[in-house]
């Protein structure tokens, strides 16, 4: 069966690269502006249409980091702004991790281009973990990922572009690698970032504004938990103050880098204590939904193969050669090349794999996790919203 059918068959799903997916959020809102020349490696006119993002005077892009679009139809109630301005679908990118996806959505590329593989990636250099989140082992951000942002595309040009979160990601490698260019303003609560991008909506111009509560609640409690919904509930009620605040020749767009399945109860493998799954593997990447197996004097469809057998039905398990002809990871360049797995390997319904040997047990025991391909993880929101 070739990988695209063992995909489905498996209840997985594929990203929308070049359609309806999170890369073509950005790009449609800079072209809403005006500034869809200065988009090099995308179509963003044809973008904006497709998303069907009003053209405007400025476009405050929010993303709320870990609400999937099937978590928020199950907590409709909780979000009555949000559910009134519901606009469609978008597809994530694989593997559906922040990483990658706040590179698929700052960039336009996916993770074949970037080498953004997942929230840890073997350092070709090294041939040791790199954290793309804390940065920790990887080496200079725009070496790691050349590849020009979109703000820095549209700053070049001329325009206006925005970026607001914590004041500690504006040094950070994850911002230099995928959302470099234009002004960085830290603030801390989502409330205060509300009340700049008010302020900033009154010029021409793109801001983006991320929050993180909704993820970090998912990953302690669960999604299906109080805590998430808390958060949830917290970001409709001030979203909708902005909303009803933007200038009339404003719009606001919200979307999300993933969802998020809850796997307590679910099967769990641990390659430090299973030795078919550790034998000829020389370093796991990635995370516990989506896993990048990098072996060594090894045949990977063997190493792939007898990970299937011990997995089963609750993982799809492609050699790198497989895992590009199938498209998870658009086109893959040289550069990004060693960086995704010899193996890939993408977990099916609430099934993970761990490596207690690298992992701490705080990783180990969250509660919600996201990476693969399930719908609950690759498909998330897109809301729209013109000002009054």
């Amino acid at each position: 069966m070739d990988p695209i059918a063992r995909l489905t068959a498996a209840g997985l799903g594929l990203p929308d690269y070049g359609g309806r997916e999170l890369g073509a959020v950005l790009s449609a809102s800079l072209a809403a502006i005006g500034a869809g020349h200065a988009v090099a490696h995308r179509d963003a006119e044809a973008d904006r249409v497709r998303l069907a993002v009003p053209r405007a005077h400025h476009v405050v892009v929010v993303l709320l980091d870990g609400l999937g679009h099937l978590q928020l139809e199950a907590r409709r109630g909780h979000a009555p702004f949000l559910r009134g301005i519901e606009s469609g679908v978008v597809t994530a990118g694989f593997p559906t991790t922040t990483a990658a996806s706040l590179s698929l959505f700052g960039t336009g590329l996916a993770a074949g281009r970037t080498g953004m593989s997942g929230y840890t990636a073997r350092n070709p250099r090294t041939g040791r973990l790199a954290n793309l989140i804390s940065w920790e082992g990887a080496y200079r951000a725009e070496e790691w990922q050349p590849m020009p942002s979109l703000l820095a595309e549209a700053d070049r040009a001329g325009f206006t572009v925005t970026t607001l979160g914590k004041r500690t990601f504006a040094g950070s490698g994850l911002t230099h690698a995928v959302l470099r260019g234009g002004q960085f303003v830290g603030a801390e609560l989502l409330a205060d970032r509300i009340d700049v991008a008010l302020g900033i909506a009154q010029s021409a111009g793109v801001s983006y504004c991320y929050w993180g509560e909704i993820d970090a609640a998912g990953h302690r409690h669960g999604w299906q938990s109080d805590p998430w919904v808390a958060a949830l509930e917290d970001a409709d009620r001030e979203l909708r103050r902005l909303a009803e605040n933007l200038p009339r020749d404003a719009v606001l767009v919200v979307t999300a880098d993933h969802g998020m399945v809850d796997v307590l109860g679910a099967p769990r493998w641990d390659v430090g204590r299973t030795a078919a799954l550790s034998e000829d593997v020389d370093l796991v990447a990635g995370e516990p939904r989506a896993l990048h197996l990098h072996v060594h004097d090894a045949d990977p469809a063997i190493v792939a193969q007898r990970w299937q057998d011990v997995l089963g039905d609750d993982a799809i398990v492609l050699t790198r050669d497989e895992a590009q002809a199938a498209g998870l990871f658009g086109p893959i360049s040289f550069e990004a090349r060693d960086r995704i797995g010899d193996v890939v390997v993408a977990m099916a319904g609430r099934a993970t794999v761990v490596d207690s040997r690298f992992q701490s047990p705080q990783s180990m025991s969250l509660v919600g996790m996201h990476g693969s391909l399930t719908p609950e993880e690759l498909l998330v929101p897109l809301l729209v919203a013109e000002g009054q």
